[in-house]
């Protein structure tokens, strides 16, 4: 039996990409109507007339800019985009609230977006149906996701998320260049490339995994391919020297980012890892610094699934994940190892790859929660460096 029935644009979709469509429309016309028609608004209690002027046109310039995106998004939805999908969910989300600010607020009932309204349920009931849901996910692995979402929310580390870190944009910068650099979208990675390098001074280590992408598939490519690529490789290092250049106009000095860390009460010098983790375990077990030594079991750990990573995932995720490591572990302490860890997002990936068994899934999340709950009390009472 032929697997084209599979690949074909279900019913459901094509109507959503028409649909979409109509919604644009509705909202180009809103938008117009509003930006076009404000003298015929009147007035509105409470509000004077400038006020219901700046209120149309706002609300219509919002309209506008809806129309243009849904036109967008509709042209996505037929190439079968998930992104697309999430987009147009949101839209439709945020369209039907600004509806309703309408009808309360400007006392315009009849306007023709609220004919949207009946549209965009009809969307939304069609763009997450079952088929549709098969059709968007093909060839994708959407149960493994789910799984790396939680894994990450849920890391032994991963309450350092909601404190004053910037490892919630550093990770979020890097997968999206991730994303950007396995679909071949180098000038999206170059930009966000530097806005990684902007974040933290080890932003510019992803320029690694840009390298070892741009040279996929290059083999037999004109020369303009090479300059192609060429922004996503340097993009983290400029984005990191930019950084490092405010500093210094700053701060008088642009490695202070590096040199404070090697102070003795913070990350301490560079040494040899293995004293460092020799270090650590004298810590654990004469009991004088038991946070220390709560490391290198975490770091065991990390060592197994970076080597399962270079054998199960491509080598820019696996060498990503091993400089992030290193660069943790070449310190005379192990301090905030796990949080370093957690932005070496790869190995997430891995544990989300092992745990396909849903009893294994529902255990580790389990343990990791629960871990991270401890973690975050030693921290709190000032027994754990995060």
């Amino acid at each position: 039996m032929s697997a084209e029935p599979e690949a074909r644009r279900p019913l459901a979709v094509t109507l959503v990409v028409a649909l979409t469509a109509v919604v644009a429309g509705l909202d180009l016309v809103v938008g117009v109507l509003l930006l076009t028609g404000v003298d015929s608004i009147g007035s509105v209690e409470g509000m004077t007339q400038d006020q219901v002027t700046l209120s149309a046109q706002v609300v219509g310039g919002v309209f506008l800019l809806f129309g243009v995106i849904q036109l967008v998004v509709a042209y996505q939805l037929a190439k079968g985009s998930n992104g697309a999908r999430l987009v147009v969910t949101v839209i439709l989300v945020a369209q039907q609230l600004h509806s309703l600010y309408l009808g309360a607020q400007l006392d315009i009932q009849r306007v023709p977006g609220f004919a949207g309204l009946a549209i965009a349920v009809v969307i939304l009931l069609l763009v997450w149906n079952p088929v549709s849901s098969r059709w968007f996910d093909r060839g994708r692995d959407s149960a493994l996701a789910t799984r790396a979402a939680w894994f990450l929310a849920l890391a032994p580390a991963a309450f350092v998320l909601v404190m004053g870190y910037t490892e919630g944009t550093t990770i979020a910068l890097a997968i999206g260049m991730f994303l950007a650099l396995r679909s071949q979208r180098w000038w999206i990675a170059a930009v966000v490339g530097i806005l990684a390098g902007l974040t933290r001074p080890s932003g510019f280590l992803l320029a690694i995994p840009a390298f070892i992408e741009a040279l996929r598939g290059l083999k037999g490519l004109p020369l303009r391919a090479y300059f192609a690529r060429a922004p996503a490789v340097v993009g983290p290092g400029v984005g990191t020297l930019l950084y490092l250049l405010w500093v210094g106009h700053q701060f008088g000095d642009m490695w202070l980012p590096y040199s404070i860390q090697t102070e003795s009460g913070r990350r301490g010098s560079f040494t040899n890892p293995i004293d460092t983790i020799d270090h650590a375990l004298h810590g654990l077990f004469n009991g004088n610094a038991v946070g220390t030594g709560l490391h290198v079991p975490w770091l065991v750990l990390v060592v197994v699934l970076v080597v399962i990573c270079f054998r199960t995932w491509p080598a820019s995720y696996s060498v990503f994940a091993a400089v992030s490591i290193l660069s943790a572990v070449v310190s005379s302490n192990l301090d905030s190892f796990e949080r370093y860890t957690l932005a070496a997002f790869p190995l997430i990936l891995v544990v989300a790859t092992l745990t396909k068994d849903r009893r294994v899934e529902r255990s580790v999340l389990v343990l990791s929660g629960s871990a991270m709950t401890v973690y975050a009390l030693l921290a709190f009472f000032h027994a754990y460096v995060p």
